[in-house]
């Protein structure tokens, strides 16, 4: 399983973010969620900030690309395996710093790979 961090997460079950969370538990992936302010999206706390994560292998945006701004080294400095831009996240700058860092970039729904089993 990959440990997942979704970045972006909002505990309104109408946001595609609270839709990943879900869908990656139910696939028993190890999440942790980021946003703008603490909250829940069922067993999983939303948590502020840019605190210190270990092993994370994949994060996965739900922030506009002016939000991303103040992630950008945070995003780096955790050394993820890959980065996922979901629709509307797509940022070349951001793509760019990654690939620089050996981070694999894909621009696909996080939601669809889940469901298509290819994750």
């Amino acid at each position: 399983m990959k440990k997942t961090l979704v970045l972006g997460a909002s505990p309104n079950t109408e946001r595609y973010s609270n839709r990943a969370v879900k869908l990656l538990r139910h696939f028993q992936h190890t999440v942790v969620a980021i946003g703008g302010r603490p909250n829940k999206i069922d067993d999983v706390e939303i948590i502020k900030g840019t605190p210190a994560l270990d092993d994370i292998d994949t994060v996965t945006l739900y922030l506009g690309i002016e939000r991303q701004v103040a992630y950008y080294e945070y995003i780096i400095s955790l050394k993820p395996k890959r980065l996922i831009f979901n629709p509307g996240t797509e940022n070349h700058k951001l793509k760019k710093m990654a690939q620089s860092h050996n981070i694999e970039t894909i621009e696909k729904c996080t939601l669809i790979m889940l469901n298509r089993g290819d994750y």
